[in-house]
């Protein structure tokens, strides 16, 4: 496995189920990038690389106010600590947010052995200190394998999951008591780095609502000693497996150098769908969704993203087995 680098130990952390916010400086911006989105609107995907002590909204405002898109959203959030991965979707592109969000994703994590914090990360309370057990790196794999698979996790009590309408982390700072519900999630792998001294250093990679920190309590608590998470970084997020991050820094000196080549940053809606199959309709066929009547063709069951013969993108729809093809989104170009 390659090794990634990561935050600095310190601070909350975030993980792949859950926001809590708490923000630092941001970075300065300046004026708002008076380019296309004056016009037909900013439309496309951008491969953010979060900074670390900002929370994910603030990220996106900032990213928004560099293209001076009017609507924006990103696909998941990181909190403020964490960096990596936070694909911004603008314009028509808001449209797919929701099918990125239960994106499997990767992510690179750091592990203290022998400390349990109530946050289940390093910016939490430290509720008990524990020796550490000679362990070898066979022991550790073994149980990392254990929590491997389709599991059933129990969420950190100070995360963004609601219970009554209100986020769990909120009635957990009221001192109010607090169960998050036991779910099942997916993790497909989870994978010893290195070992120095009582610090791990872990690649994991999961389906959506995993907590990457929940993993880590577990984890310790297997090996006897109690972990907290001190670092976290998204490595990639499907479709994007090996993505070309930007950072807001990178866009602004961008911007300031040609509006035009900031706009040149963003990938088009299809990139979003990439592995999505592909139904390339004819004129009257592309006219028929276009305008929202009933189309009709040979095609397997399954979801589709639908081009018009010159290749734009027109919408993403549902085939049942009959060959009824039903919109579920339309663009506009």
């Amino acid at each position: 496995m390659p090794e990634y680098p990561l935050p600095q130990e310190g601070g909350r952390v975030e993980d792949a189920g859950g926001c809590r916010s708490r923000e630092r400086t941001a970075i300065p911006l300046g004026p708002p990038s008076s380019g296309r989105g004056k016009t037909n609107g900013v439309m496309g995907i951008l491969l953010l690389d979060k900074p670390s002590g900002i929370s994910s909204n603030r990220a996106l405002q900032q990213a928004k106010r560099l293209f001076g898109a009017k609507k924006a959203g990103h696909t998941g959030s990181l909190d403020p600590l964490a960096t990596g991965l936070l694909p911004v979707c603008f314009g028509e592109a808001t449209k797919i947010a929701g099918y990125l969000l239960g994106a499997r994703k990767a992510y690179a994590a750091e592990c203290r052995l022998g400390v349990t914090t109530d946050t289940c990360d390093s910016d939490g309370a430290v509720l008990v200190e524990r020796a550490v057990p000679d362990v070898d790196h066979e022991t550790i794999r073994g149980e990392l394998a254990k929590l491997t698979g389709r599991i059933t996790q129990v969420p950190p009590i100070y995360s963004a999951l609601k219970q009554g309408g209100v986020p769990l982390y909120k009635r957990a700072r009221r001192g109010e008591a607090v169960e998050a519900p036991p779910r099942e999630v997916d993790v497909f792998h989870f994978d010893l780095l290195e070992r120095t001294g009582d610090t791990l250093r872990l690649h994991v990679e999961c389906g959506s609502g995993t907590y990457v920190r929940s993993l880590v309590r577990d984890l310790g608590e297997a090996l006897g000693c109690g972990a907290h998470l001190t670092a976290l970084r998204r490595l990639w997020v499907e479709p994007f497996r090996e993505p070309r991050m930007c950072t807001l820094e990178e866009l602004g000196h961008v911007r300031e150098q040609d509006d035009a080549a900031l706009h040149a940053c963003l990938l088009p809606i299809e990139a979003g769908l990439a592995d999505w199959p592909v139904l390339e309709l004819d004129e009257r066929g592309a006219d028929d969704v276009a305008h929202g009547r009933r189309l009709q063709v040979t095609a397997a069951p399954g979801r589709y993203r639908v081009h018009a013969p010159s290749g734009a993108l027109l919408a993403i729809g549902d085939m049942d087995a009959t060959g009824a093809f039903r919109v579920l989104r339309g663009f506009v170009s």
